[in-house]
């Protein structure tokens, strides 16, 4: 699904990533964790072309193609998905027309017809009536003016839409209440379940998301690196020790 080899990413002239290597394969489930500016954000931009980033080296092959040197566009219609951290408002454009947009735009580039208005809200109800997510956030511009969980729903929202083959959640979880947090994991463990050959790349500092969408692998990011590997136990047993007692800076922690 994801092969990175020695990638290098500076931001704003700043090394951020150094040499990094992971291997995600078709199905898999890993979580990213480590201090603030360990580069766990630094890594998902990256991958998906982020204009914050300037990859200096490396590479980065989803699928057998080589994504440094596709736009961001083109990476998001191969069916790469970024929930960004803290998404960004943008006045006046109307939601629903985006996620339209963003639809449509996607199946043009895979050579599928486009849908009309009456398609397109035939896909979102079905979507939608799965979970309890209020459809009253499509009637707004795009973020304007939503709390920190309705931002966070409909990155949720624009995850069912797009059915992405490699799903990226950057902190989703950061100041979600219990209930948010189950809905996250309801609609990423059905999206897995549903499609095997799904593959998912989270960033969390919380265990609360991991006990619901169980890691086959939990990575731990130092200095732009990973610096150790293990399966969900390494994820509670840095919940239990912090990052000292496993031989790593908590400094930031």
């Amino acid at each position: 699904m994801l092969k990175i080899e020695n990638l290098n990413v500076e931001i704003n002239g700043k090394k951020i990533l150094n040499d990094f290597n992971i291997d995600i394969k078709e199905g898999e489930i890993h979580a990213l964790m480590g201090v603030n500016g360990a580069g766990k954000s630094t890594l998902v931009k990256a991958i998906s072309g982020h204009y914050d980033t300037n990859i200096t080296s490396g590479t980065i092959t989803y699928k057998g193609k080589e994504l440094t040197t596709m736009s961001p566009d083109a990476i998001a219609n191969e069916g790469v998905f970024l929930s960004f951290q803290s998404p960004v408002e943008v006045p006046g454009i109307n939601n629903s027309y985006f996620l339209k947009t963003a639809v449509n735009a996607k199946r043009v580039y895979n050579k599928q017809e486009e849908l009309d208005a009456i398609g397109f809200m035939k896909l979102l109800k079905s979507k939608l009536s799965q979970y309890s997510i209020d459809n009253k956030l499509l009637k707004r511009g795009l973020n304007e003016g939503f709390s920190g969980g309705e931002k966070k729903k409909n990155e949720l929202i624009q995850l069912l839409l797009l059915n992405p083959e490699l799903i990226m959640l950057d902190e989703i979880d950061s100041g979600l209440d219990v209930d948010a947090i189950k809905l996250v994991a309801e609609v990423i463990n059905n999206l897995l379940k549903e499609d095997t050959q799904k593959s998912l790349l989270m960033i969390t500092h919380y265990d609360r998301l991991m006990e619901l969408i169980k890691p086959d692998f939990v990575h731990i990011l130092k200095d732009g690196k990973i610096v150790k590997t293990g399966d969900y136990s390494l994820a509670l047993e840095l919940d239990e020790k912090g990052f000292a007692n496993l031989g790593l800076d908590d400094e930031k922690a």
